[in-house]
């Protein structure tokens, strides 16, 4: 690591510019095909010709996106911070990268004060903290990315669901409760399917029909709007519930509390006329 920073700092007071350059889809995959580049071979294939960028600084020529500072000039205090593993895409499936992770600032007081702020920070880390406090804990019998609330954190929750619950009371929503389960052509009839597919978990089969556990509430709300006829004397209609939902996280995004495969949510859908959606929409913000 040490020697990276080293290198990095000798290169940054070179003051190189980053210059960008576009090139056509048959050029960019001659030239890392003759590289042996598997990777940018492999991100080429979902890009458009006609929108394929290469960034070039000192001798260093890659495929890049942008935008980049000017030049490496501005480049004056860096640090790099750690090692990890990372699958390619975020898919297990794929194989394993290194990945190294840093930082820079435009001087070196600004980057100690980011320092300490993170080493604060880390005292503070809500996985340390659920821990020290028995809050919430994870099993691999259970499975990743699905929480067990512990009786600490339990409290927690049902003190969050008091709070959301007595606001939208009082904004005027109306509660539901839907099931964690529906039939595939609900969501194919929402339009979430096939879209979503990669980030619900696979179906169930009863009875020859397939079911998703839920992963948003969208169209279960729908269904309940659906179920008796309305005037425009009802609107807008305001129907809220704390559901839970079910989410296929790929397990190297799986982060804490932060990304997981069981969440609950205090999602709510509105129902109004046109006329009323301005008035609505300040309504949420507020």
């Amino acid at each position: 690591m040490l020697i990276l920073e080293k290198k990095m700092n000798e290169l940054a007071k070179q003051n190189n510019s980053f210059n960008r350059s576009e090139r056509s889809k048959a050029d960019a995959i001659s030239y890392f095909s003759e590289k042996g580049d598997e990777y940018k071979l492999d991100l080429l294939q979902n890009l458009e010709d006609g929108n394929i960028t290469f960034y070039s600084q000192g001798n260093f020529t890659d495929l890049c996106r942008g935008p980049h500072i000017p030049s490496t000039g501005a480049i004056k205090a860096i640090k790099l911070m750690s090692i990890a593993g990372a699958y390619w895409k975020g898919d297990e499936k794929n194989k394993q990268l290194t990945r190294i992770y840093g930082i820079t600032f435009p001087n070196q007081k600004e980057l100690d004060e980011y320092l300490l702020m993170l080493e604060e920070a880390k005292k503070r880390d809500h996985r340390k903290l659920a821990k020290e406090l028995s809050i919430y804990t994870m099993d691999d019998d259970i499975g990743q990315g699905l929480v067990l609330w512990m009786p600490n954190g339990t409290v927690i929750i049902e003190e969050l669901e008091k709070l959301a619950k007595e606001t939208e009371e009082a904004a005027g929503y109306k509660r539901v409760v839907t099931p964690h389960i529906a039939k595939e052509n609900l969501y194919l009839t929402s339009g979430h399917l096939p879209y979503y597919a990669d980030s619900m978990f696979p179906p169930m089969e009863l009875d020859g029909e397939k079911y998703y556990l839920k992963a948003m509430n969208c169209p279960h709300h729908h269904k309940i709007f659906d179920a008796e006829p309305k005037s425009y004397k009802d609107m807008p209609l305001r129907l809220a519930e704390y559901g839970t939902c079910y989410r296929y996280e790929q397990s190297g995004e799986l982060f804490g509390l932060m990304r997981v495969r069981c969440l609950h949510m205090n999602d709510a859908h509105i129902y109004c006329t046109k006329e009323q959606f301005a008035a609505e929409f300040r309504a949420v913000n507020d």
